[in-house]
């Protein structure tokens, strides 16, 4: 089952934020649209170089195109001080005239599942088509704590200490207070007491809400596009 159609990913930009699993998203939806036409995987933050794509740092359109004429798919973006790649040379508006979709990781979690945004993220480009929030199952039945990005802003957006274990409720809460999203996709959610879970988040949502697993490629609407 493929995921970018049940999350209404269009030509263009579209924006990964959140936690529990944005960059098997990116490159799960890059294979699949590749499919359809050439990609750009790229940050508006910092992310690892991953190894199975062609690192493109040009900032000449032509040496952009051949590259996409060459691979189909391709990752672009500079090498920051640290080894990470940080936002590509070229603008975003750019990118999205050279490739039929720019697939763009928004901020960072530090690979937890679940994160509160501070206030300078998500780095969201301008003229994103879809912007999907990401949120891992396994974070549920924890302690803010030990689960979530910025622990102690996730708490505050919650109304409850650091000590309180997240559920589906919690969760919603966050998500409502900040407002970040077209839609959420619920990864990880891979057994019946995971996906009741996310069934019950779902409910305290207006947005659309898929969940499942990135990994076995299986997912289920929980709440489907109004």
């Amino acid at each position: 089952m493929e995921i970018a159609p049940l999350l209404r990913i269009e030509p263009g930009l579209t924006a990964l934020i959140g936690g529990g699993g944005k960059t098997t998203l990116m490159f799960t939806l890059a294979r699949e649209l590749g499919s359809r036409g050439s990609v750009i995987v790229c940050t508006s933050t910092h992310i690892l170089r991953p190894e199975h794509l062609r690192l493109v740092s040009a900032q000449e359109p032509a040496a952009v195109r051949a590259a996409l004429e060459s691979d189909g798919v391709i990752c672009m973006g500079r090498i920051a001080p640290e080894g990470k790649l940080t936002a590509p040379a070229l603008p975003y508006a750019e990118l999205a005239g050279l490739a039929d979709y720019v697939l763009v990781e928004a901020d960072g979690a530090k690979g937890l599942p679940l994160k509160a945004h501070a206030d300078y993220e998500p780095v969201i480009p301008e003229n994103t088509r879809r912007v999907v929030l990401v949120a891992g199952a396994d974070g549920f039945g924890r302690r803010i704590r030990e689960t979530c990005h910025r622990p102690s802003l996730y708490a505050a957006r919650a109304g409850e200490s650091e000590e309180r274990i997240v559920t589906p409720e919690i969760a919603a809460r966050v998500i409502l207070k900040e407002g970040y999203g077209d839609c959420l996709l619920i990864n990880k959610a891979e057994n019946a007491k995971t996906l009741a879970s996310a069934r019950e988040l779902a409910k305290r949502l207006a947005c659309a809400v898929i969940a499942g697993s990135l990994q076995q490629e299986v997912y289920t609407v929980c709440r489907d596009w109004c």
